[in-house]
């Protein structure tokens, strides 16, 4: 920089392309952390509660740099072009005048166009612009026949061009409004970008890259259109002559045919010489015609030419009066000089004589100065190099806060619900009206440990972290408001998943595998292999779910997809709004009983509901067979935490179309019986202690898996355990629901195999499940000790299962049918009349 101002603006505009530098930079990474592409973000009703997925800039430093901010504009080139200059030196007068002019006269040619609009070039350009913006006569000849209106008001607004460029080889300009060849386009977005960016960012590779690829295209395209516009030519002169033959010989069939009877030889040879001379001339007519039009076309070139040549004119014409005016300036300036130059010789030594103590003491100060800043800058390099090792400290030590920190919440989450099962456990009965001190210590202690946790004790929510939060990051209520036991045994559990999940998060986390593996697919589409399939069975992150459950469903209804016009849910809905909906009355029954412990789905205005109640009429009206069941809203319930509204449309077609077999959802839920079935095949193979102990105290173990089958575990596993085996149900099919219902009896195999009362096996079957939280031992069971697990199995079992089934439900029919029409027969069984007859 020449001056301590231009200085003060360099830094300025460094530490502001350096903090955008450093904001782009973070920004990427969160973008990095959180999904593959800033498209994947969570989607549904879940990503509602996640807005601090990416976090925002720090206001406050932003604010900071404002306050601090100091406002400088350069007073001399800054940038590439005083970059180009030479290093300030202490010069002549005449020296620093001349260079003070040299400047004053690029910023002056310059300066004629800032009036201009947008498109205009810089001045100086480099040999590859030049050859960008500077096209081919060639090239010329052909835009002009496609520019004659862009040409006619060039020349009409010829007088306003003067000022309208800085230099002559502006190809890139064009008037507003008027189509353009590539050649053209190419050459305004140059000077458009000229304005805004540096030389050396338009030179760089890759844009010369660019640049080259179009160019060559133009090229080729420009080629491939003279060669077709040549073909075009020889075919039509192909046709005129082949037009003219057929003339000709329908012209010699009708003399022959109509005038060469009683016609005399010599008239006939004349009229054939005539008719000779009459083609000739039609001949020679179309050749001047062909001249005419090719004369014309060369007269339109021509001028355009001259358009352009007059354009180029007046370019000069400004440049040259502007460099006119500059060496005008100079040379008042160099007659000055002289002026100066023809004083007394005695002052001109005295002056010289001041001037040169001057600068021997301006150099001593200047060496001053060099020698301090020299000590400070190696002052400034240790100080760096010291803060950035303590920094590097800094992190290491947080680092083990860090862990320390979560192993400790983890143990107090543990230690915290042993707490609150032993004090369940001491809070006896007391048959007296009079209640014992311990007593009342254990009630106020459980009181303690059931209240929430406010923000009215700012000491304690300093020093205790919160460890259960009323919602889970799905939206469902961790601890229930009704039975304080019930809450006591939801708080507890709450307290274990918060252990399970601190304790897995010390580990290597799954996300960094699942980062690894979108970053190995990202130029490649998605497709099924095995270690998509380890990872999905290991679950999906929170983040991911979304475009992993989408990808999953687009590959199992890619078909019924294709064969839909587009906007088939919409019009769907549509449809069952408008129209008579039989299943319509029990969907609005059913919507506020579906998930009612999910705020999603708590009250009549909740988002969740609409949703729910759009899906489940749409897919109404697609399936009349099966209009609507119930177990079909927890299904759409769940997948709309993560999917759009269309997204759970077909995520439903997916499990009742195309995973579960035919009757799965119907009235007499035909496919539901075969499957409790076939798992009782697959419990007495896999599992035969426990089989075998159900049958010894006759417990009728499906009338619990039953809902497991129907609505996929939906209520019946705590809510990660839930969203891990849909992410492989939705991968795999309905071989899943098999794998997990078999792996939660073996997880619990012992505890159950210790009862010994039918009452109390059934009862432990009721509520099992919701205390089973370690996922990944779950997950182990399920895709680990069960295996082999062959579907052919499972096909073969429910084709055997089904037969038999039909049978017993046709005999069921036939007895049903005899007992209405012995009823009819006698007298005394017509009046009665069963419950379902009254409701109906």
């Amino acid at each position: 920089a020449a001056t301590r101002q231009d200085m003060t603006y360099w830094l300025q505009e460094l530490q502001q392309k350096r903090w955008e530098y450093c904001n782009n930079l973070d920004a990427a990474k969160r973008d990095s952390r959180t999904s593959p592409t800033p498209s994947d973000f969570s989607k549904g009703l879940v990503a509602k509660d996640n807005p601090g997925s990416i976090l925002s800039q720090n206001a406050s430093a932003e604010r900071a740099r404002n306050i601090l901010a100091v406002e400088t504009s350069p007073t001399d080139l800054v940038g590439e072009q005083a970059a180009s200059q030479p290093a300030p030196v202490q010069t002549s007068a005449i020296n620093f005048s001349l260079k003070q002019w040299s400047t004053e006269f690029k910023n002056s040619v310059s300066s004629l166009r800032k009036g201009n609009n947008e498109n205009r070039k810089s001045i100086f350009y480099t040999t590859e612009e030049w050859e960008l913006l500077d096209p081919s006569p060639k090239d010329l000849e052909d835009s002009m026949a496609l520019e004659e209106k862009r040409k006619h008001l060039a020349e009409g607004s010829k007088g306003s061009g003067l000022t309208g460029s800085a230099f002559p080889f502006d190809f890139g300009r064009t008037p507003h409004k008027t189509k353009r060849p590539l050649k053209d386009m190419i050459g305004s977005t140059k000077s458009r970008n000229s304005s805004d960016s540096s030389p050396t960012e338009w030179n760089s590779g890759h844009g010369n890259k660019l640049v080259s690829e179009l160019q060559l295209k133009y090229q080729s395209q420009q080629e491939e259109l003279e060669k077709l516009k040549k073909d075009l030519l020889s075919q039509k002169e192909l046709v005129r002559l082949l037009q003219q033959t057929v003339r000709s010989s329908q012209y010699d069939k009708y003399f022959a045919s109509r005038l060469c009877e009683g016609v005399p030889k010599d008239k006939l040879e004349l009229l054939h010489q005539k008719d000779e001379q009459i083609f000739g001339l039609n001949n020679q007519l179309e050749k001047l015609n062909l001249e005419k039009d090719n004369l014309q076309q060369e007269v339109k070139n021509l001028k355009c030419k001259v358009g352009e040549l007059n354009e180029q004119l007046c370019m000069l014409m400004e440049t040259i009066q502007a460099k006119d005016e500059v060496i005008m300036k100079l040379s008042r300036q160099l007659s000055e000089c002289e002026d100066n130059s023809s004083s007394p010789s005695g002052a001109v030594n005295s002056s010289m004589g001041t001037c040169t103590n001057k600068d021997l003491q301006e150099l001593d100060r200047l060496k001053d100065n060099l020698q301090g800043y020299k000590t400070q800058n190696k002052f400034l390099n240790k100080e760096i190099l010291e803060l950035s090792a303590l920094r590097r400290n800094a992190e290491a030590r947080e680092r083990e806060w860090q862990a320390k920190y979560t192993s400790l919440e983890a143990k107090l989450c543990q230690i915290e619900s042993k707490y609150l099962i032993l004090l369940q456990e001491m809070k006896t009965p007391v048959c007296s009206e009079e209640q014992s001190p311990a007593r009342e210590v254990i009630t106020q202690l459980l009181e303690d440990a059931l209240k929430a946790e406010t923000s009215e004790q700012p000491e304690q929510a300093f020093f205790k972290p919160h460890l259960v939060s009323e919602y889970d990051i799905y939206g469902f209520q961790t601890v229930p408001e009704d039975d304080d036991e019930e809450k006591l045994v939801a708080k507890s559990r709450a307290l274990d998943l918060r252990s399970l999940s601190l304790s897995e998060n010390r580990e290597i986390s799954a996300g960094v595998k699942w980062e690894n593996y979108f970053a190995s697919t990202m130029n490649r589409e998605m497709m099924r292999c095995v270690e998509l399939k380890n990872l999905i069975r290991s679950g999906i992150p929170h983040e991911h779910r979304s475009k992993m459950w989408k990808w999953c469903i687009n590959l199992h209804v890619k078909k019924f997809k294709d064969s839909t016009v587009p906007g088939y849910f919409q019009t769907l809905l549509q449809n069952a709004l408008e129209k008579q909906n039989p299943a319509s009355k029990q969907i609005e029954l059913d919507l506020l009983r579906t998930l009612p412990n999910n705020k999603h789905y708590s009250s009549p205005t909740s988002e969740g509901i609409q949703k729910l109640r759009n899906v489940l009429l749409a897919f109404s009206w697609r399936n009349p067979d099966i209009g609507y069941c119930q177990g079909l809203n927890r299904l759409v319930a769940i997948a709309l935490l993560y999917l759009e509204q269309e997204d759970a449309f077909w995520c439903l077609v997916t499990i009742v179309e195309v995973f579960m077999p035919r009757d799965y959802y119907t009235k007499t839920l035909l496919g539901s019986q075969v499957d409790q079935r076939v798992f009782k095949d697959l419990m007495s193979e896999k599992l035969p202690r426990l089989h075998a102990h159900f049958e010894q105290y006759k417990v009728d173990y499906t009338l619990i898996t039953f809902n497991w089958f129907l609505v996929v575990f939906v209520d019946s596993v705590v809510s990660d355990i839930l969203f891990k085996i849909w992410d492989s149900f939705l991968y795999e099919g309905p071989k899943v629901i098999f794998r997990f219902a078999l792996a939660l009896f073996k997880y619990k195999e012992e505890e159950i195999l210790k009862l010994q009362d039918s009452m109390s096996i059934f009862k432990y079957l009721r509520y099992f499940t919701r205390t089973i939280l370690d996922a990944r031992k779950l997950t182990g069971i399920a895709f680990g000790d069960l295996n082999p697990f062959p579907l052919r199995q499972i096909r073969n079992r429910r084709t055997y299962h089904l037969e038999k089934v039909r049978l017993e439900l046709t005999e069921l029919e036939a007895i049903r049918e005899d007992f209405l029409r012995e009823r009819e027969t006698c007298v005394e069984k017509r009046d009665l009349i069963s419950d379902d007859e009254e409701d109906s």
